[in-house]
C-alpha cells in the first residue's frame, strides 16, 4: 500500500528551485520525489545523531 500524500504550498527561494530541478532530473526524478527523498535523509540523519 502506497503512503498517503498531502499536498501543501510553500515558498522557495528561485536559486535553490533551480538547483532542486536540476537535481530531481539528474536523478530521474519528479521534483516532488527529489524534495520528499532528501526530507526523508535530513530527517534520518537528525534522528541519528
Amino acid at each position: 500500500m502506497k503512503p498517503l500524500k498531502e499536498k501543501i504550498s510553500i515558498t522557495i527561494d528561485a536559486d535553490i528551485l533551480q538547483l532542486l530541478r536540476i537535481e530531481a532530473e539528474d536523478d530521474d526524478r519528479s521534483l516532488s520525489q527529489y524534495i520528499n527523498l532528501i526530507l526523508k535523509e535530513h530527517i534520518k540523519n537528525k534522528n541519528d545523531q
